[in-house]
């Protein structure tokens, strides 16, 4: 049996939008195809999908309604070959899921 997923870890993207028609998450673990995570409306107007990912770091974006958006949960960025910025996220190996960092206050 092929499991695909093994040393993967569980990252949850999460975004509140309750005026949002349509929550997709991009980045270069999905080669930023923008239909291959799109996010469901969940109750309380946020949106959320759940990407198995294996160790490492990841730089990815939100795109609401057509707009590229930076996680505003996520205090990690970078700035990305076009002079904005990306999120980022790391997967550890040794944690059970991940949990992005918050931003200091």
């Amino acid at each position: 049996m092929n499991n695909t997923n093994k040393g993967c870890r569980r990252v949850v993207f999460r975004l509140t939008a309750p005026d949002a028609t349509e929550v997709c998450v991009s980045g270069d673990f999905n080669k930023w195809d923008e239909r291959r995570h799109l996010l469901k409306r969940k109750p309380g107007g946020f949106w959320e999908k759940t990407v198995m990912l294996p160790p490492g770091r990841y730089e990815y974006k939100f795109r609401v309604d057509g707009s590229w958006l930076l996680d505003p949960a996520n205090g990690l960025s970078c700035e990305n070959l076009y002079g904005s910025r990306n999120s980022v996220v790391e997967v550890d190996a040794r944690a059970a899921w991940v949990q992005k960092k918050r931003p200091r206050g």
